[in-house]
């Protein structure tokens, strides 16, 4: 079994108040997990320019990094058998296409995999709409697929999160959000984690900053564009109260590596079983490939809802295994899992930068940190 001793903690710990010290973010937070036991959960700094102290369960906007969950809620309904991946969207949801067209023949595996040839649509500019479930599904329903369904890769950066909660709403009868917090949050002890802020839950979610580039050596124009502006909304309580399945998780690293120490261990953690071992190997096997598809502009390998790794740029460590899976969020937030060393890594920050270099660098350096560190 893998360990990490004391003095390889520390130096783990001076690397990520080290990351606070040169300002890349006012706060973050680091959880690791080996062999299903927390064994480095680190938190510091602020939660935003002006905030309070940054601890273990200050909850932040998790972006991108809610994709896992969403599609984990969909991968319980294929344990029950009221799904299946190869099935047309439209055979659960029969108003998301005309019979006879091209859109029809998308399947749930094309939407999970990236594949659905439904990278972008309007609805993705409108921030004003994303709090109703009825406009976004209207906008859906009207979009046309760019590409043929399963041919080109292309990342689904909202319009995933938005098919994926139909598909679960039209199987199961409930919200998404209600879904995932019965069969993922609940059962593995995730208490500051949801899709959106539930209900009861007071908004003290930490406060995001965009950041100016920190290597100047590059071009500040490629990657996300300007980072400003896409962090602007998810600073309102509007959106932390909205549920977009594909970018307003809401949660702490210490649940996140929680969920990947599930994961790691084909689905069970202390007793509670979310998905079966098979449905954990189907959903984390590579789906399709591609160098660049125009929105990542990096390489990418999409299993059923995560990333895989074992590319140059992936974030989960440098040249990190093919094995490894997980996702990141927006400049943000990363989690992944590698089910052979039984390892689940989260790190969460409220500083947004370039996600396509500036992040993957300060958290591969963790990571690689970890790594290192396992005995």
């Amino acid at each position: 079994m893998s360990h990490v001793v004391e003095g390889d903690r520390d130096r783990i710990a001076a690397l990520f108040d080290r990351h606070l010290e040169v300002g890349l973010h006012h706060g973050a937070q680091l959880a690791v997990f080996v062999d299903g036991e927390c064994v480095i959960d680190l938190a510091g700094g602020t939660t935003g320019p002006d905030g309070r102290e940054t601890t273990p369960t200050t909850r932040h906007l998790l972006f991108s990094c809610t994709k896992p969950y969403a599609a984990v809620a969909l991968h319980a309904l294929v344990d029950d058998g009221k799904i299946a991946y190869d099935d047309r969207v439209v055979d659960h949801w029969p108003g998301f296409a005309d019979d006879g067209t091209t859109k029809a023949e998308i399947t749930v595996r094309q939407v999970l995999s990236h594949t659905a040839g439904l990278p972008r649509g309007e609805i993705d500019d409108r921030p004003d709409l994303w709090t109703d479930w009825t406009t976004v599904v209207d906008h859906l329903e009207e979009m046309e697929p760019v590409s043929p369904p399963g041919e080109q890769p292309a990342y689904h950066a909202l319009t995933f999160g938005w098919l994926v909660g139909e598909l679960v709403r039209r199987v199961s009868g409930a919200r998404i959000d209600e879904v995932a917090a019965e069969r993922v949050f609940d059962p593995l002890g995730m208490a500051d984690t949801g899709i959106g802020l539930r209900e009861h839950e007071r908004d003290d979610v930490a406060t995001l900053v965009a950041f100016d580039e920190f290597d100047r050596c590059r071009d500040p124009g490629e990657g996300l564009g300007d980072h400003t502006v896409v962090a602007a909304p998810f600073n309102t309580e509007a959106i932390h109260r909205a549920v977009i399945p594909a970018a307003n998780g809401i949660g702490t690293a210490r649940d996140m590596a929680r969920f990947y120490a599930c994961l790691a261990n084909g689905g069970e953690l202390e007793g509670a079983r979310i998905l079966s071992e098979e449905t954990v190997d189907e959903m984390t096997a590579v789906q399709a490939e591609t160098e660049s598809d125009g929105t990542l502009s990096r390489e990418a390998r999409f299993a059923l809802g995560f990333w895989k790794g074992g590319t140059t740029v992936a974030p989960y460590g440098t040249l990190s295994p093919e094995r490894v899976f997980g996702h990141a969020g927006l400049g943000s937030s990363v989690g992944w899992a590698d089910p052979e060393a039984d390892v689940a890594f989260s790190y969460v920050t409220n500083g947004v930068r370039d996600g396509s270099y500036e992040h993957v660098a300060r958290v591969n350096a963790l990571a690689d940190a970890v790594r290192l560190a396992l005995r």
